[in-house]
């Protein structure tokens, strides 16, 4: 099994793994365009976590997960991901760097859940991430820190750099 990450996986995957890849997932693109109400914020001060939303393509990371791992490895995955059920388990064709095609298990968010936020303005998305606290931490750090294994990664995100950038 393969678990694709773009966000906070990609930094803190928290289930083993035998190898991880960078690998390109076409058709939705890493944005951040989820009210987070758990990990990064709560209800009544929401911060802003990423999605995979449609259209585009999305550069992450690809992990190999061992077949006796498989079972808790998507039961982990499930309590963390699906806490608000903001996000639909899929499994998508990802390429893997070395140009092998596999599937991987991620997760993509539901546009019809009241979490979604859509594509927001910057000042908006910036008011969010500064404002949001939640069970795993403080907004900014998330961002901070996806921004930060993007670049390792050689992923450009103009919108994410000038987010961290106004963050300082």
């Amino acid at each position: 099994m393969w678990v694709f990450g773009y966000g906070s996986l990609m930094w803190n995957p928290g289930f083993p793994h035998s190898r991880v890849e960078p690998a390109l997932l076409k058709g939705a693109h890493r944005s951040l365009c989820v009210y987070s109400y758990v990990h990064r914020g709560t209800p009544e001060r929401p911060g802003l976590v990423f999605g995979l939303d449609r259209g585009g393509a999305c550069r992450g990371l690809a992990f190999r997960v061992e077949p006796e791992d498989r079972e808790a490895t998507l039961a982990y995955l499930r309590a963390r991901e699906q806490v608000t059920s903001v996000y639909i388990e899929a499994t998508r064709p990802v390429r893997l760097a070395g140009g092998a095609i596999v599937e991987a298990v991620t997760y993509v968010v539901d546009r019809r859940h009241p979490q979604y936020a859509g594509r927001l303005d910057h000042d908006e998305q910036l008011r969010l991430v500064r404002a949001g606290v939640g069970r795993s931490g403080p907004n900014p750090d998330y961002v901070r820190s996806t921004a930060a294994h993007l670049l390792d990664l050689g992923i450009r995100d103009n919108r994410v750099e000038r987010l961290v950038a106004e963050l300082a």
